[in-house]
């Protein structure tokens, strides 16, 4: 007997990008999928325009706030929607076909949950950002129980990190995050209204609010250290080093006022990805043991791929000499792309996490049925 299919409510936040939400409504009205769509203008100097409902059938609701509420916006669905799982979407970015229907309906009842893998076609790779238990806001689909329970995104964020803030807050709850991807969200990623240096600001503030939360106290000071140098790296690379200089005086203004939460050792390594990445190299080392490897491709939390491998005594080695070469990101969108890039070398190459062999293949899969 077919297992019923589930009804959604996609949530998109729009601010003055008219163009975009019309082509991301046009994208959702070819899904054969059932529920509602909310879109919640946050704050558009021009009245946003959408239709009462699409050509499959779903009602559009919208909801204009005065002011740009941030992320915040997306708490406007909650107590209005009596949908089984809420999809959060930019209003530039939606899902590619309606395959996530079936990884909701299987969904285990402890994931919270379900990360999409997120493509951008402009750029011909996936996003950045995110961690194997942490989603990426233009593309995740939450139980409504679960999203309403926790009392969705903390507003104080504005925008930036405050997914891993509730990330963290699913995991406390007993809760998961999966990534699945028959969940594939395309995102156009348009230019217009992002500043450089008000996001670096905004990433080295609520990121260390995060882990001022959440870190265990013997980790703390490092990954607020490690937020630092990453967040100098970004400013470096994008000239935004006035943005990360308000971020630093922001965050040392309001990282005391943070209430602590420290997760338990076992949880916080879930958090990072240094589970992920320990269950991988783990598998790995167990098939066929390697006694050298150079980590490549390095980015988000590469020291989780350190730490594993100094776990298993593995040697580094140069690219040229090394049993192995292990990709240093815990980072789906970056960590994939580069597995598909590696996939037809001749060295040895391991992802630090096991959903990678699963996710390459159903994009190559997605891609023919798409030619």
């Amino acid at each position: 007997m077919p297992q019923q299919q589930p009804t959604v409510c996609f949530v998109i936040p729009t601010r003055d990008r008219s163009a975009e939400l019309e082509r991301t409504l046009a994208a959702i009205g070819r899904l054969p999928v059932a529920g509602e769509v909310l879109v919640v203008d946050n704050g558009s100097a021009s009245p946003v325009l959408a239709p009462g409902s699409l050509p499959n059938g779903l009602p559009v609701r919208l909801e204009c706030l005065p002011f740009n509420e941030g992320a915040g916006a997306r708490n406007r669905v909650i107590d209005h929607t009596d949908a089984d799982w809420i999809v959060m979407l930019d209003d530039d970015s939606h899902p590619t076909d309606a395959r996530f229907l079936d990884a909701l309906a299987e969904a285990p009842d402890t994931a919270f949950a379900i990360s999409a893998d997120i493509f951008l076609p402009n750029a011909g790779t996936r996003e950045m950002g995110g961690l194997p238990e942490v989603f990426i806001g233009c593309g995740v689909a939450f139980r409504r129980e679960a999203f309403e329970e926790l009392g969705g995104y903390d507003a104080s964020f504005g925008y930036y990190a405050e997914e891993y803030d509730l990330a963290a807050r699913i995991l406390l709850a007993g809760g998961s995050v999966l990534f699945d991807p028959r969940f594939r969200v395309d995102h156009f990623k348009v230019a217009a209204g992002r500043d450089m240096n008000i996001i670096v600001e905004r990433l080295v503030r609520n990121n260390g609010w995060v882990m001022q939360r959440y870190a265990p106290e013997s980790d703390r000071r490092a990954q607020l250290r490690e937020i630092r140098g990453r967040c100098r790296f970004i400013a470096d690379r994008e000239d935004a080093r006035y943005g990360l200089g308000r971020g630093l005086v922001e965050l040392r203004r309001t990282i005391n006022a943070q209430r602590r939460r420290p997760m338990p050792a076992p949880l916080f390594d879930r958090f990072t990805g240094l589970a992920a990445a320990r269950e991988a190299l783990q598998r790995a080392y167990a098939s066929d043991r390697f006694a050298t490897a150079c980590v490549v491709d390095t980015g988000k939390n590469a020291w989780c791929v350190e730490r594993a491998l100094d776990e298993l005594g593995v040697a580094r080695a140069a690219e040229s000499d090394a049993d192995s070469l292990v990709i240093g990101t815990m980072s789906p969108g970056p960590m994939l792309d580069a597995a598909a890039r590696r996939a037809g070398s001749h060295r040895r190459v391991i992802a630090p996490w096991t959903i990678a062999d699963s996710a390459v293949s159903a994009s190559h899969g997605a891609a023919a049925l798409a030619g």
